[in-house]
């Protein structure tokens, strides 16, 4: 069987190094690209789980640091066959207090840095007749969330971009799908404050917080060779806390 090549971006922060053990667990070929901010944790989880999985880091929300990030886990690892869409940040405000720095800089990190690592590898997979990409959305980008215009809309985004190279990308072999967490038991909700963590745990149907694995398992199935039907897909991971059709 061939090996498959998985790039993650995002793949050094807490639910990226999950979807990179997962994919891995299956058999593929990993790299990560991280955020330069995750340079001392990366030396710790090469040494351990993360053994055996190429990391490059790089602003990937500046294209020219995008470019050279890939040209160099290209030349490391291979040409992706998989590929994850995991970066994202926060900057929470009130819209009527949001400044342009917080809309942008969310944008930018959320959804132009999909664009730029996507783009250059995207006619790629088109032309092999194969191809997985999943990118990582959220619960919020489908309902919404007080304090989170530009994340959501971010996330939201991010779905309209799985669609349209779900549409793109069927009739080569390449599906396009989206994972949208939900509270996730992260660095991201360690910090958030404890009674405010406790109201959003009681909304959630499934009484607890979820864990990374639980999002990287449904990211693993995404990628199988096997899951070539499934194109276009918002696959919900939030215990319930929204529910649609």
């Amino acid at each position: 069987m061939t090996q498959r090549i998985a790039y993650v971006t995002g793949g050094t922060g807490g639910i990226g190094r999950a979807i990179c053990t997962a994919l891995a667990g299956r058999g593929c070929r990993v790299a990560a690209l991280g955020h330069p901010a995750d340079a001392d944790a990366v030396a710790a989880w090469q040494a351990g789980d993360g053994a055996g999985i190429e990391v490059a880091l790089a602003d990937l929300a500046d294209p020219v640091a995008a470019e050279a990030a890939l040209a160099d886990l290209h030349d490391r690892a291979g040409t992706p066959d998989i590929l994850v869409n995991a970066a994202g940040i926060t900057r929470d405000a009130r819209f009527a207090k949001m400044t342009p720095g917080q809309w942008r800089e969310v944008m930018a990190a959320n959804l132009d840095a999909a664009f730029h690592v996507t783009q250059p590898l995207f006619a790629g997979m088109c032309e092999r007749g194969f191809g997985r990409i999943v990118n990582i959305a959220s619960v919020n980008g489908s309902r919404g969330q007080f304090g989170q215009a530009n994340y959501a809309a971010s996330k939201a985004g991010l779905h309209g971009l799985t669609m349209s190279l779900a549409r793109e990308g069927a009739r080569y072999g390449v599906t396009a799908n989206t994972v949208s967490p939900g509270y996730i038991a992260t660095a991201m909700t360690a910090g958030m404050r404890p009674d405010v963590l406790e109201a959003i745990t009681g909304e959630i149907p499934a009484g607890r917080l979820g864990e990374p694995a639980e999002v990287a398992r449904a990211v693993a199935f995404l990628c199988d060779d096997g899951a070539g039907y499934v194109t276009g897909a918002n696959l919900p991971v939030n215990g319930g806390l929204y529910m649609g059709f």
